[in-house]
């Protein structure tokens, strides 16, 4: 997928969302934006564990703006597809997120965004997004460590 021209000649409007997704400009390292590959929407799937026990917390979506916010100010910044805007992760709940690593995955279209908790990461006000366990019932892969 190609990457969007975020040179200084692009416009520079970051005040909003394009048609369909966040704006496309953002101060974020040419360097990084070039490894970054998005969605049609301009946006990567950023995975949210808790720093200290790896838990997996919640999924939200970044596009480089928002990448560009959480590295620089160390407060996990988002982009919600619903409301249309970014928002920093507690902000009005309380719940905030201490951004302690950001890693990018092989791929370049997924980051991991490794944080200290402050309250719930769920909008139900649960501790993870990830807490209603489905019935496995195969067999193939039931023991650990057996070589294929």
């Amino acid at each position: 997928m190609p990457v969007p021209d975020l040179s200084p000649a692009a416009p520079t409007d970051v005040s909003g969302p394009a048609a369909t997704g966040p704006a496309r400009t953002s101060a974020l390292d040419p360097a990084i934006a070039a490894r970054l590959r998005r969605n049609p929407d301009g946006l990567v799937t950023a995975v949210v564990r808790a720093h200290d026990s790896g838990e997996v917390l919640m999924v939200a979506w970044m596009d480089d703006e928002a990448l560009h916010r959480t590295l620089s100010t160390g407060r996990a910044t988002y982009w919600s597809r619903s409301r249309r805007e970014y928002w920093v992760k507690g902000e009005t709940s309380g719940h905030h997120q201490y951004v302690r690593a950001v890693a990018l995955d092989c791929d370049g279209d997924a980051l991991l965004v490794s944080v200290d908790q402050v309250g719930a990461a769920c909008h139900t006000g649960s501790r993870t997004c990830f807490s209603d366990e489905l019935p496995v019932t195969g067999t193939a892969n039931r023991t650990a460590g057996t070589a294929s």
